[in-house]
């Protein structure tokens, strides 16, 4: 997985137009923008991230994808490998060999992809206001949240520090966001360690 923050709109930029006590910081988080390069995510990864319709997606089209190698392109869910990698690399093997037949069959690649799995590798760009970041944030670093996108917010989350350290210095999971856990009965337990994690404190 690559995450690259492309561009974004400077605080700084914003702020010599408006005091930010003249607005409320999470009115002022929706004028701020941020726009990622993402790749080597699974399109399961993706079906997830474009839920979030708040933000803007170009995304990769498989019909353009020449796939003769299927299994080099491939996303692979650390417990799948550690409890059956062998049967899941099989799998990819015949899938590949599948769509490749398909091709040659002269099936349209828009149809034959239909066999191709959610693990295969996709690339997109993304674009966010600040605002809707932050909530994307919240959902997404929690430890409830599917291992890869919760790895890429992560990535996410570092780079945008980097560039705006005050605005998202409480950023973070939900627990730490609001000092609560929002899951309830349901929630990991480790809201301290995600504080200390995220926020050092």
């Amino acid at each position: 997985m690559k995450v690259e923050l492309l561009s974004h709109t400077p605080s700084d930029d914003l702020l010599a137009s408006l005091p930010a006590s003249e607005i409320a910081e999470s009115e002022f988080l929706s004028h701020l923008s941020f726009t990622f390069a993402i790749e080597g995510v699974s399109r399961a990864c993706s079906h997830q991230l474009v839920r979030h319709r708040v933000a803007s997606f170009s995304q990769q089209s498989q019909r353009y994808i020449q796939i003769k190698k299927l299994q080099d392109h491939i996303v692979t869910p650390p417990a799948v490998a550690e409890k059956a990698g062998d049967e899941f690399k099989s799998f990819i093997e015949e899938a590949s060999g599948v769509y490749s037949r398909l091709v040659i069959e002269g099936v349209p690649k828009e149809d034959a992809r239909f066999v191709l799995p959610n693990a295969i590798e996709t690339s997109l760009l993304m674009t966010m206001d600040g605002r809707s970041l932050m909530y994307f944030l919240g959902l997404r670093l929690c430890n409830r949240a599917q291992w890869e996108i919760r790895e890429m917010a992560v990535e996410i989350l570092q780079q945008v520090r980097e560039v705006e350290p005050v605005f998202y210095r409480e950023a973070g999971p939900y627990c730490v966001q609001l000092g609560k856990c929002p899951e309830g009965r349901f929630s990991c337990g480790k809201m301290a360690k995600m504080k200390t994690k995220y926020c050092g404190d």
